[in-house]
């Protein structure tokens, strides 16, 4: 039987690798915590229209991309834990002018502004998650903990897609968007501190490291797995363009925990084809459910579940494709096929279909069976031939 498990290691969870995983938790939340009230308060307060609020959603994407050739020289040329910093420093001063735009009511908050601002944020948090997934957490692990290491830290940041989203609408529903940016705020710099508080030994430089380059960035080998993922994440970002209440997201966080004891024990010896063909599965199946019940608490249940599986799932097989010293690399392009994704699906949701929950249903009904013929007939069959673990 095809499987590929991972194994649990107790002496990973010392203090250094929690406080990592904390970190990458509300530093993803502080981002999170946007997904639902940033087009709320485009459109609501500074009158924005749907076109415009979703593609200051989407440019958050490109964003993340601006950095990521460089990340390996600036690793290389710098202390790595403060790379991580300066980006996180970054965030926060970003956040810092949009809540100066929020006091002037409007008054300087044009679509060009706001532009800049979402596609700013982009670029620091990419490069943040990024030292921070590649880098930072598997200095605080040996060598043969990596691979749990990375399994065990994405969930940290996949909890966010539940808590961040649901913690912005009840602060934005409580203090407005003034809290939800001091909220985001506190987030960056309570991960500043956890990062500041690990011991990070300097490194001597690798000769030769070039300042523009792929490393530790894209898995150019690894574009079907990164497409693939692409066109799922896009589907949750759909979804979560939609008019959730906070309780949506807290039932999503309880798919998320359902997803960690289904790898546990439903997948545990599964062939290995079998957990993301599920998890796609689930995800039409809450499609389905959002047609015909929208307030049914299965729906979001069953979008955590699915997100979870398919989520660790192609994490797994992105570090298994990768080659010698690409396992960096293989985190970067997890991350950004699910950012991206995310960011695609949201700009998409306002910009085509917003108040329009049908036409935007049969869109994610038709990505998600094109994602699950794609990873059926061809990316598992080539993730089998081509992966190096």
């Amino acid at each position: 039987m095809n499987t590929l498990n991972t194994p649990v290691h107790i002496k990973l969870w010392h203090r250094e690798f929690w406080l990592m995983a904390l970190s990458s938790l509300l530093l993803t939340m502080s981002v999170y915590l946007f997904i639902p009230v940033m087009p709320r308060w485009l459109m609501e307060v500074e009158h924005f229209s749907p076109v415009e609020a979703g593609r200051c959603m989407g440019v958050f994407g490109l964003g993340l991309y601006i950095f990521g050739a460089l990340c390996s020289w600036l690793v290389q040329h710098y202390r790595r834990n403060k790379v991580c910093l300066w980006a996180i420093v970054a965030i926060i001063a970003d956040l810092t002018v949009l809540l100066h735009l929020d006091n002037l009511q409007g008054l300087f908050a044009d679509f060009t502004i706001i532009m800049v601002h979402r596609f700013l944020l982009g670029a620091a948090f990419g490069l943040a998650q990024m030292v921070l997934s590649s880098t930072l957490v598997l200095d605080t692990c040996e060598s043969f903990q990596r691979t749990e290491a990375n399994h065990s830290a994405s969930w940290f940041a996949r909890f966010a897609l539940s808590l961040g989203p649901m913690a912005g609408l009840i602060v934005y529903q409580l203090f407005g968007m003034d809290g939800v940016v001091w909220g985001a705020m506190g987030c960056t710099f309570v991960a500043m501190l956890l990062v500041n508080m690990v011991n990070f030994p300097f490194r001597t430089p690798e000769e030769g490291t070039h300042v523009v380059s792929l490393d530790r960035f894209f898995l150019v080998h690894g574009s079907p797995l990164f497409l693939n993922l692409l066109l799922v994440t896009t589907v949750i970002g759909l979804l979560l363009s939609m008019p959730f209440e906070p309780l949506f997201y807290a039932l999503m966080m309880s798919g998320f925990l359902l997803a960690l004891l289904a790898q546990r024990f439903v997948f545990r010896d599964a062939e290995l084809k079998s957990e993301i063909i599920t998890g796609l599965t689930l995800l039409l199946a809450a499609i389905g459910i959002l047609f015909v019940a929208p307030a049914s608490p299965v729906a979001p249940i069953f979008v955590g579940l699915s997100a979870g599986i398919v989520g660790s799932r192609f994490l797994l097989f992105f570090i298994k494709l990768s080659r010698h010293c690409q396992r960096g690399t293989s985190q970067s392009t997890y991350f950004l096929g699910w950012e991206t994704g995310l960011a695609l699906g949201l700009c998409l949701g306002y910009s085509l279909f917003y108040q329009q929950p049908v036409t935007l249903l049969y869109t994610a009904l038709g990505l998600t069976a094109a994602s699950l013929v794609l990873y059926h007939f061809f990316t598992h069959q080539w993730f089998i031939r081509n992966k190096n673990r």
